[in-house]
């Protein structure tokens, strides 16, 4: 008898507001109708200015941040300059391009700080969709209709963390592969912060 591969379930959303970006993930992994954790992190610091947020497989992400990270400290030692999340996304888009036969399969939401806040989706192949805001997931359908209906340009830090956390708790109460928590980093000129919500 063969048993059927699960593909793991997920919510994580990336929005922009006037002054930076918010990442948020719940916390639960799980294949199928198993939970193997309620406490996972699916929010990554590559930079000081660059994080992800992932949906799929975790262990997938690590590798991925590993290998990007590796290869960003070595651009910045050589370079002296810091790398900017536009080239951070393209050089993630480059290894998982790479990877097409044997997919990492991990979708992935990019943030930073250039110029301006900013953020990029890819899908396991390494398409790359630099957007305001996005959904990943298996939640993603249930989180973009409320991302969709209050997002507005420049919004302050507050109503971005607030329809951050408004997204995931709806696809938490429609998709019983998110849910146990909500983590989120919010990124700004003054780095990188996390913060953690019981749900």
């Amino acid at each position: 008898m063969s048993i059927p591969y699960q593909i793991p379930g997920a919510t994580a959303v990336g929005l922009t507001f006037d002054k930076g970006v918010v990442l948020g993930a719940e916390k639960r992994v799980s294949y199928g109708t198993h939970i193997t954790s309620k406490s996972a992190k699916k929010l990554f610091t590559i930079t000081d200015q660059v994080a992800a947020a992932a949906a799929g497989m975790i262990a997938d992400m690590n590798i991925l941040v590993r290998e990007v990270s590796a290869h960003v400290r070595i651009i910045e030692l050589e370079t002296k300059q810091p790398v900017t999340p536009n080239s951070i996304a393209k050089l993630m888009s480059v290894i998982m391009y790479q990877q097409r036969w044997f997919p990492l399969l991990t979708q992935v939401i990019l943030a930073g700080i250039e110029s301006k806040p900013s953020i990029y989706v890819l899908d396991p192949l390494g398409s790359v969709i630099p957007d305001d805001y996005a959904t990943v997931g298996t939640g993603a359908e249930l989180a973009i209709g409320v991302v969709e209906s209050g997002y507005k340009k420049n919004m302050q830090e507050k109503e971005a963390k607030d329809l951050v956390m408004k997204s995931i708790r709806s696809a938490i109460n429609r998709d019983a592969a998110s849910g146990d928590g909500i983590d989120l980093l919010i990124l700004d000129n003054n780095g990188i912060r996390e913060e953690s919500f019981k749900t």
